[in-house]
């Protein structure tokens, strides 16, 4: 393992927030190839009812969700952590090629690699309509 991703498991309180404030800034650039790095080669991951093995897999995902989900912003807050594994709240704001708003909330499960990259990703989420004046301007 040449790559490092630093902090690195075991976390604790504070280098779990670390981590899901350097991932939270990271998805908010929409830079599929950036975001993919903090990913294992042979990463797992399950984002609703979509299963992808691997960083070529995770950039393609991203290309396609960022080219349907317009202005996308992000926010993630740490729900809970152990040695190597953290779980995240988040909650994000997009819209679609009519205009129309949404609220996406959801859960993340994630296990890292002692390299501190993230082996495995399970998303929960659901959308919720939103008009453009339920936006949060903070988000």
């Amino acid at each position: 393992m040449t790559d490092k991703r630093p902090p690195f498991p075991p976390f604790t309180e504070e280098t779990a927030r670390q981590k899901v404030r350097a991932a939270e800034e990271a998805w908010n650039t929409r830079d599929p190839e950036r975001v993919a790095l903090a990913y294992t080669e042979d990463s797992e991951w399950r984002n609703r009812d979509t299963f992808l093995r691997g960083r070529a897999q995770i950039v393609e995902f991203l290309r396609d969700k960022w080219r349907r989900e317009l202005d996308y912003r992000l926010r993630k807050e740490l729900w809970a952590c152990t040695d190597d594994r953290i779980a995240v709240r988040f909650e994000y704001e997009w819209h679609d090629e009519q205009g129309q708003w949404f609220r996406s909330y959801g859960n993340e499960n994630w296990e890292f690699a002692a390299n501190g990259l993230m082996r495995r990703r399970y998303a929960s989420i659901n959308d919720l309509p939103i008009t453009a004046d339920e936006r949060r301007v903070a988000l």
